[in-house]
């Protein structure tokens, strides 16, 4: 057993870490939070057909978000070894990927937009999501960009100034929202499409300000490309897409489960659709901070593999998974006592109110296997060990959640309750092997 001493040093140590890391996906976090509690407010349909168009382009969301973690392994590696040319290449090099990924986005959603009604949802939400589709999609190329920058200025130890620049970022988007949702102050009330174009609005002026400050920041200006545009040096974009891809690819394992669960979801009804989206809304910003640890506890067991210290290993993963817990039992309870109340921030109709008050208290349950999970993916993704967790996520989610869930819902009868408890099988097991796998990583020096 380790001492009590040890796990509250390495605590102390992979939280100061995870600070910064959590507010900065907070800050991601918060428009969608935002776009929610204000669409909500115009009723079901136009809350359902926002979750759908926002969960279709969530797959290639993750794509760009695997780039940009690639940015920040980069940066990091060449502030390790002071080279600042190579930092400047990553981050160019991070944002012409993130770039052309937003082009595919914007191009694979007005592309789909008429074929919406394919995914058997009700007529009317289709209908209702096609033009918010394609102006969320349009977004995606900022909100690339800007994710590059971010991590550029984390590997760079500048985390508060970019986080700083976002947060007012989401403080415009609810002015516009307000604006162009309602329309006040003489603008015109475009509901559901302007909080399509205030979201585009508002990551356009986020990356904006992110270029301004990281060309002008002296701390930082020397390792912050000097041309933008020029031409591309394809090994160094092959180093990123070599670390970005697999990265990409355990995201979308879990991501893309909970795309297909929201479009089998929207075929019960637009009120389970609008319900399910406030649920994961909520159990999405409580998991930002298990994210930032894990991002954190990736940095710290990588730290130790390198320098050989393999009897620190246990003590950091061990003292991150206790906080995970220790938060966990906070943020569930929350959801347990305060469901109903919380609900009635977003929505107003009964039906959809009632349904989204008891996800939450699903979402009670599966946050510690889902906090926990994430965790031991950050530390065994400092290991180098990044292929067989993705299968691993592959199998629970794929071949155990989605087809259990499926035959709750409908078999049983359960509605969108039964997808929820068949994503938590797959989420309880996905903590279980992950949380083995960790444990034999960190027995000791690798095995030749």
């Amino acid at each position: 057993m380790h001492s009590i001493t040890i796990l509250l040093r390495e605590a102390r140590a992979t939280f100061v870490l995870a600070i910064p890391l959590i507010a900065g996906q907070l800050s991601h976090m918060l428009m969608a939070v935002v776009d929610t509690l204000m669409i909500g407010r115009l009723g079901v349909v136009p809350l359902a057909a926002a979750t759908f168009a926002n969960n279709v382009i969530h797959l290639p969301f993750m794509v760009i978000i695997g780039v940009t973690i690639a940015v920040s392994v980069r940066v990091s590696q060449a502030r390790g070894a002071d080279d600042p040319p190579a930092a400047r290449a990553a981050l160019r090099h991070g944002m012409l990927l993130g770039l052309f990924a937003g082009i595919l986005t914007v191009i694979g959603a007005v592309a789909l937009a008429p074929f919406l009604g394919w995914f058997g949802q009700e007529a009317e939400v289709a209908s209702t999501a096609s033009i918010y589709f394609q102006i969320v999609g349009v977004s995606m190329i900022p909100a690339a960009c800007s994710m590059a920058i971010k991590n550029h200025a984390d590997a760079m130890n500048r985390p508060w100034p970019a986080f700083a620049i976002l947060l007012v970022a989401v403080g415009l988007n609810v002015l516009l929202n307000w604006l162009l949702i309602y329309g006040k102050m003489g603008f015109p009330a475009l509901g559901l499409e302007g909080a399509g174009i205030a979201t585009l609005l508002a990551r356009t002026s986020g990356v904006l300000g992110l270029l301004y400050w990281c060309t002008h920041d002296r701390r930082i200006r020397e390792w912050v490309p000097y041309q933008w545009f020029r031409k591309p040096d394809w090994i160094a974009v092959r180093s990123l897409i070599k670390i970005g891809l697999p990265a990409s690819m355990q995201l979308l394992a879990e991501s893309s489960a909970f795309v297909v669960a929201t479009i089998l979801i929207g075929t019960i009804s637009k009120e389970a659709l609008a319900s399910h989206q406030v649920a994961i809304t909520c159990a999405a910003t409580i998991f930002m901070v298990p994210l930032g640890l894990s991002m954190a506890l990736t940095v710290r067991t990588g730290e130790a593999w390198g320098a050989g210290a393999y009897e620190r290993l246990r003590p950091i993963v061990l003292s991150a998974g206790l906080m995970a817990i220790l938060y966990t039992v906070f943020s569930a309870q929350c959801f347990v006592f305060f469901n109903d109340a919380i609900a009635g921030w977003f929505l107003t109709d009964p039906v959809a109110l009632k349904l989204s008050a008891t996800l939450l208290l699903v979402a009670a349950a599966f946050q510690f296997s889902d906090a926990l999970q994430i965790v031991f993916a950050g530390a065994l993704r400092g290991l180098d060990d990044v292929r067989v967790p993705a299968w691993l996520a592959f199998f629970a989610y794929w071949v155990i959640s989605l087809p259990l869930g499926w035959w709750l819902s409908y078999g049983l009868k359960w509605g969108v309750a039964g997808m929820w408890w068949g994503i938590t099988v797959g989420l309880t097991l996905t903590a279980i092997t992950l949380g083995v796998r960790v444990w034999v990583k960190t027995s000791g020096p690798p095995v030749l």
